[in-house]
């Protein structure tokens, strides 16, 4: 089949000659042009890594014929990206909203392309954010340990299953995940947390940022691992606070650096732009 579309490729491979002129020439051989590449190579793991923005009127057929013959070659993973459809994403948060609220209001506004399919919460109180913005709502409660929390994590884990998102956001969803899920949805699955990490990692990041003095304090948006807040970084941002700064300071100025770096997050892996290799990430910004 032969189209005409602006489509994404993303490559990971062992690094060895003649990788770039070999996609290369498969794409000018098959009616395609190269709108935009970027690479890197890792020198430590010598990794390569490579996206790739196509365009023109492409031999899909005769593409995925000649990536199939490289992918042996070069012994690649890949993914390639055709638009037609919006990301399907699932927004999970707890008693805080305004993560969840950034995301749902930037939908609204076109500047994350993307179709909530379901804001999931722990909290009743997020059913009304998800009524304001015409958003189906499932409320997963239970307790934070023993067999109530066995059940929560089940049901949460079964509406995923059911709902089958692209992605899954928490925008503070101030649970500890089990493995099972962490694997299920692993590269799919985006958290924010509220520091600047690997520093002030786990519960109450600000009070301890306070404690220590900190003139800077951050947010970091990364994958989820079954390790709590230790997967692939994405994106980070910081903001300067002084001694000035109470408690109630660090969480006000922190919020804004949390809405904008999960926002960033979302919209970098939307666009195929990260590739994660030995829980580290390449992002082509």
């Amino acid at each position: 089949m032969t189209t005409d579309t602006h489509s994404i490729l993303t490559l990971q491979c062992p690094d060895q000659p003649g990788i770039v002129a070999a996609v290369a020439n498969l794409i000018a051989d098959v009616g395609g042009n190269i709108m935009n590449a970027d690479q890197h190579t890792d020198r430590d793991s010598e990794v390569f890594l490579q996206r790739i923005e196509i365009d023109g009127t492409v031999d899909w057929a005769a593409f995925d014929l000649g990536l199939a013959q490289l992918i042996e070659r070069f012994s690649m993973q890949h993914t390639l990206h055709r638009p037609g459809t919006r990301d399907r994403v699932v927004i999970a948060c707890s008693a805080e909203l305004y993560c969840a609220a950034d995301l749902l209001t930037r939908a609204s506004l076109g500047e994350l392309d993307i179709d909530v399919v379901a804001i999931v919460s722990d909290k009743p109180a997020a059913g009304e954010l998800a009524a304001q913005h015409g958003v189906p709502f499932r409320l997963v409660d239970g307790g934070l340990a023993g067999d109530s929390r066995a059940a929560q994590e089940s049901a949460f884990a079964a509406v995923l299953d059911e709902l089958e998102p692209d992605l899954v956001v928490l925008a503070r969803y101030m649970r500890i995940l089990p493995e099972a899920i962490t694997l299920r949805w692993n590269g799919r699955m985006i958290n924010i947390h509220h520091s600047f990490l690997p520093a002030f990692a786990g519960a109450k990041p600000y009070h301890r940022a306070h404690q220590r003095g900190v003139k800077l304090i951050g947010a970091t948006a990364h994958y989820v691992t079954a390790e709590l807040d230790a997967g692939p970084i994405i994106a980070q941002g910081i903001t300067p606070v002084s001694h000035r700064d109470e408690v109630e300071d660090l969480v006000r100025k922190g919020r804004d650096v949390e809405r904008t770096t999960l926002a960033n997050a979302v919209r970098l892996h939307l666009e195929h732009r990260v590739l994660v290799w030995d829980n580290r990430t390449c992002v082509f910004a």
